[in-house]
């Protein structure tokens, strides 16, 4: 399987522009007004009123995209839109039908049909049904159809207001939408102080100081392989045809309340995981990575302290946080081949590298429920062929000795929200993820219902492996589900 290219690296964060919806937002509202306006761009004195314009409504902007409104925040968005509609003059209707008209084109038909068929080989004809999901999604991402559109609606009804009034030399009521610029940061600070209240609860301690458990020592492992079905939705796993990873699960330990981090996007929680420590500490607030490189230590520095090797093996976008330790594989395949091709990628790595520790990412499950939807037949069934491959690949470790005091860790970085799949905003179906490991060191038959983090993820690994917990490490050790621990 070949490694995602140079260009496909920078074409995944340019596409990240236009699919996290924080970058979405601007770009959107700002295209869509000068097209609208297109016939007018040789004239000199649109592109300085439609500045002016701009500079008014700049603030707006900059409230849209400091302030999410996840989930149950949502509806108010409608709030100040239905203010501006009450306080300025309602003109150029044909602009926000243009608006809306994009939005939907770009959602439903550009993505959700033309990328994805590009991509991952989905039916042309699959905007059938991503048009319902786009309408459900909940997520960060510019296809949350219930954020996106008040945002946008109000982004250009101001501008165009501000516009027409430079334009046409009418004294400009500035004062007004600075005033209600003013007015929206207010009720913003309130509707996210006192509503926006179901992120996790952070751990305010380091591992170090507060676990009662020492790294650096006797390793309990040779190895350690973690699989990560990225995307697995928990009560889908239980519904799906799986019964290799069922079994694994009922002869280990299980995590039943296995939290992810906030905002649970991908590479966020990767970042999460692989640091132990939460984004406001490791720095990957979102998929669009502004900054490349994690700011803290990951387990893979901690394991080069000993003169150990890990690697991750995942798609480009993990680069983005992980740097080198990435073996990144091309996101650009059929869905159907593209496990089976980082399976047989594992393979190699195992082979020729044979490292102490292996990550790897499987992609199918969360594609095909960003295309497809999580709650229909599709979804579970790219569950069942992921247990098929995993089992294969342990079966193949075990031929080669590869299994011999090896610890094996499934997980999901994130479930995935009704929609299309959205992950983000800790939606039902997003929060706990299936967590369990295996393994001749681990206990067995033994499911833990105390709620746990995966921020944990890492300071177990390392001290599985005998490596000191990386530098901002705030999960504590999954004690529990080690034997002598008992």
């Amino acid at each position: 399987m070949k490694k995602a290219s140079s260009f496909e690296i920078v074409a995944a964060r340019c596409w990240n522009l236009l699919n996290e919806g924080k970058p979405f937002t601007p770009i959107f509202v700002v295209g869509v007004f000068l097209l609208y306006h297109i016939g007018v761009w040789s004239d000199p004195s649109f592109w300085s009123a439609a500045g002016l314009g701009l500079l008014v409504t700049l603030p707006l902007f900059v409230l849209y995209y400091c302030f999410d409104f996840p989930l149950f925040l949502r509806n108010y968005l409608w709030m100040p839109l239905i203010a501006a509609l009450l306080i300025w003059e309602r003109s150029d209707f044909s602009l926000y039908l243009l608006a809306l008209g994009l939005f939907y084109f770009f959602t439903v038909y550009f993505w959700g049909t033309f990328y994805y068929h590009l991509r991952i080989g989905t039916t042309w004809w699959n905007f059938t049904r991503f048009w319902k999901l786009v309408l459900k999604n909940s997520d960060s991402t510019s296809g949350n159809a219930q954020e996106q559109m008040p945002k946008f609606l109000l982004l250009l009804f101001v501008w165009n207001h501000y516009y027409r009034q430079f334009e046409t030399g009418v004294s400009a009521d500035v004062g007004t939408g600075l005033l209600f610029a003013g007015g929206l940061l207010i009720y913003s600070f309130i509707l996210h102080r006192y509503l926006f209240d179901w992120k996790p609860a952070e751990i305010p301690t380091y591992t170090r100081d507060s676990s009662g458990v020492q790294a650096g020592g006797q390793a309990l492992n040779k190895k350690v392989i973690v699989i990560v079905v990225d995307g697995m939705r928990k009560e889908r796993f239980e519904e799906a045809d799986a019964p290799f990873m069922k079994k694994l699960r009922a002869e280990g330990t299980e995590y039943a309340q296995m939290e992810t981090v906030y905002p649970a996007r991908t590479v966020v929680c990767f970042s999460s995981m692989f640091t132990g420590t939460y984004p406001r500490e490791h720095g990957i607030r979102s998929n669009m990575v502004w900054r490349l490189g994690i700011r803290v230590e990951s387990i893979f520095d901690s394991l080069r302290k000993v003169g150990k090797k890990g690697r991750l093996l995942g798609i480009a976008h993990l680069i983005d946080s992980m740097g080198d330790d990435v073996e990144s594989v091309t996101a650009v395949m059929h869905n159907d081949v593209a496990d089976r091709n980082i399976i047989e990628r594992a393979k190699k790595i195992m082979a020729e590298q044979n490292p102490d520790l292996l990550v790897a990412q499987l992609i199918g499950v969360d594609q095909t429920g960003h295309s497809r939807g999580v709650l229909y037949d599709d979804y579970t069934q790219k569950i069942a062929e992921a247990d098929k491959l995993i089992e294969e690949f342990v079966g193949w470790l075990e031929e080669r000795g590869m299994m011999e005091n090896t610890t094996l860790i499934i997980c999901a970085d994130h479930g995935q929200a009704d929609g299309i799949g959205g992950h983000g905003h800790l939606d039902e179906g997003e929060r706990y993820v299936p967590f369990f490991l295996h393994g001749g060191a681990i206990e067995a038959g033994r499911r833990i219902d105390e709620k746990h983090s995966l921020v944990s993820m890492a300071p177990t690994l390392a001290y599985l492996l005998g490596a000191p917990f990386p530098s901002h490490s705030r999960g504590p050790v999954l004690t529990e589900a080690i034997k002598h621990h008992d």
